[in-house]
C-alpha cells in the first residue's frame, strides 16, 4: 500500500510524492510557457522591429509590442474553451494539449519568413502564431495551479502552487541565457537565422515537460467529483451564476501581472533606447533577478501558508509600485551593480510575493467544479493589461527621456487596483480544500 500525506482540516489524503510530482509538472509547464513568452518579448523589443516592421519607421517599436499583446486577446477565448473542458474532462488532458500547442506555435515562429521576403504577410503570420500561443497559455497556468492545489495537503497549498509561478522564473532564465549569445552575433546572422534558434530550442523543453506530465493522474478532488456526479455540465454558466464576484475580483487582482511585462519587456526597451544600456546587460539583469526569485517565491508561498494569502499578495503589490521608479532610475545611473541590486529588490523581493501567492489565492476562491474555468477566465481577462502594457506605455511616451515617470505612474495604478481588490477577498489559507468556494 502506498504511503499517504495527510492534509490539514479534513484529512484528505494523496499518494506520497504526488504533490511534489504535481508541482514539478506545473513548474515545467510554466517554464515552457514563459520560455516561449519571454523569447517573444525579448525579440519584440530587440529583433522584430527590424525583421518584421522595417518600413514602419518610428512606429516599429509600438507595432512590435502590439504583436506581443495579441496573445492576450486570444487568452480570454481560450480560457472559456479550455476552462470548460478542464472542469468537464479533467485537468491533465487539457494540460497535455496546452503544452503541445505552445511548443508547436513557438517552433513555427522560428520558421516564419521575414518582411523582406513576403511583405506584410510576415507580421500577419507572426500574429497568427502569437494567437495560438495565447490560446495555449489561457489554460496552462489555470490548469497547473488547479491540479497542484488539489493534489496538495491543505496546510501547504500555497507552497506547492508557488512552484507553478516559480516555473516562470525558470523559463525566463533559460530564455535569457539562450538569447544573450544571439545578441552578440553580427547583424547579418542575428537578424537572419540567429534569432530563430531560441524559438526552435523550445521543442527540447516541451519534450521534457511532456514525459513528466503524462505520468501524472487527476487530483483526488476532481476524481471524487466525477464519482459522485458533481461535474458541471456547463461550468461557465455555473461560474457566472455562483462566483461572478470572485471572477471580477480575480480580474482586478490579475492586473498585477503587468509588473512582469514592465520588468521583462518594457524596461529592456527603455534601458536600450533611453539609458543606452546594451541588450546583453539588461538580459543579465533579468537572469539575476529571476535566479533570486527561484528562492524567494517558495519562501513567500510558505509564508502565505502561515499568515494568509492576502497580506503577502498586498505586500507584493505595494512593493512593486514603490520600487518601479527605483529600478528605472538605476538603469540611467550607469552603475551595473546598482542596476542588479535594484532589479533584485524590485522583482525578487517585491513582485515575487504576489507572483508566488496568486495561484493559491485566486484558485481558492472557487469550488472544484468551476475552479479551472474561474481561474482561467478571471486571470486571462486581467492579464490583458499585462499583454498591452508595453504598447500602452510606449504610446504614452514611456520609451523617451523622462519616460520613467509614465512607467512608474502606470505601474502604481495597476498595483493599487490589485491591492484594493485583494483587500475585498475572503482569507482562505485555513479553509480545508473540500470547503473552498462554498458559500
Amino acid at each position: 500500500m502506498s504511503q499517504t500525506l495527510p492534509s490539514a482540516g479534513q484529512g484528505t489524503v494523496a499518494p506520497a510524492g504526488t504533490p511534489k510530482k504535481a508541482a514539478l509538472a506545473s513548474f515545467l509547464g510554466s517554464a515552457v510557457e514563459y520560455y516561449d513568452f519571454f523569447i517573444f518579448g525579448s525579440a519584440a523589443a530587440l529583433i522584430f522591429p527590424t525583421v518584421f516592421f522595417p518600413d514602419a519607421g518610428a512606429n516599429a517599436a509600438v507595432m512590435s509590442f502590439a504583436t506581443f499583446g495579441f496573445a492576450y486577446v486570444a487568452r480570454p477565448v481560450g480560457a472559456v474553451i479550455l476552462g470548460h473542458f478542464g472542469d468537464r474532462v479533467g485537468r491533465r488532458k487539457v494540460l497535455m494539449f496546452t503544452l503541445l500547442l505552445m511548443g508547436a506555435s513557438t517552433f513555427l515562429i522560428g520558421c516564419l519568413p521575414d518582411f523582406n521576403t513576403v511583405g506584410w504577410w510576415a507580421p500577419a503570420l507572426l500574429v497568427l502564431a502569437r494567437l495560438c500561443q495565447g490560446l495555449s497559455a489561457a489554460g496552462e497556468q489555470a490548469g497547473a495551479s488547479s491540479m497542484t492545489l488539489e493534489h496538495a495537503p491543505d496546510n501547504r497549498r500555497s507552497f506547492f502552487t508557488s512552484w507553478t509561478l516559480t516555473g516562470t522564473q525558470g523559463g525566463q532564465i533559460l530564455a535569457a541565457l539562450v538569447f544573450i549569445p544571439v545578441l552578440a552575433l553580427p547583424d547579418e546572422i542575428k537578424y537572419g537565422i540567429g534569432w530563430r534558434v531560441p524559438f526552435w530550442l523550445s521543442a527540447v523543453v516541451v519534450l521534457v515537460a511532456f514525459f513528466i506530465r503524462r505520468t501524472l493522474h487527476e487530483p483526488p478532488a476532481f476524481e471524487e467529483a466525477q464519482k459522485t456526479a458533481q461535474i458541471s455540465k456547463l461550468p461557465v454558466a455555473d461560474l457566472l451564476k455562483g462566483h461572478w464576484r470572485d471572477v471580477l475580483r480575480v480580474i482586478a487582482c490579475a492586473f498585477i501581472a503587468a509588473v512582469s511585462t514592465v520588468f521583462g519587456t518594457l524596461a529592456i526597451s527603455y534601458a536600450k533606447t533611453v539609458a543606452g544600456v546594451d541588450g546583453t546587460t539588461t538580459l543579465w539583469l533579468v537572469v539575476g533577478a529571476n535566479l533570486v526569485a527561484l528562492g524567494t517565491q517558495p519562501l513567500f508561498g510558505m509564508l502565505a501558508d502561515k499568515i494568509g494569502r492576502k497580506p503577502v499578495f498586498i505586500y507584493g503589490a505595494v512593493a512593486s509600485a514603490v520600487l518601479t521608479p527605483v529600478f528605472l532610475l538605476s538603469l540611467e545611473s550607469g552603475s551595473v551593480p546598482l542596476m542588479f541590486l535594484a532589479a533584485i529588490g524590485f522583482f525578487s523581493c517585491g513582485y515575487a510575493a504576489s507572483n508566488a501567492v496568486w495561484p493559491s489565492f485566486y484558485a481558492e476562491m472557487f469550488s472544484t467544479k468551476v475552479r479551472f474555468s474561474g481561474l482561467a477566465i478571471g486571470t486571462q481577462l486581467g492579464f490583458l493589461m499585462a499583454g498591452f502594457a508595453p504598447a500602452i506605455v510606449a504610446a504614452m511616451g514611456g520609451i523617451r527621456p523622462g519616460g520613467w515617470v509614465q512607467i512608474s505612474i502606470f505601474t502604481a495604478v495597476i498595483c493599487g487596483i490589485s491591492a484594493i481588490s485583494a483587500l475585498t477577498a475572503r482569507e482562505t489559507f485555513n479553509v480545508p480544500t473540500k470547503q473552498l468556494g462554498l458559500k
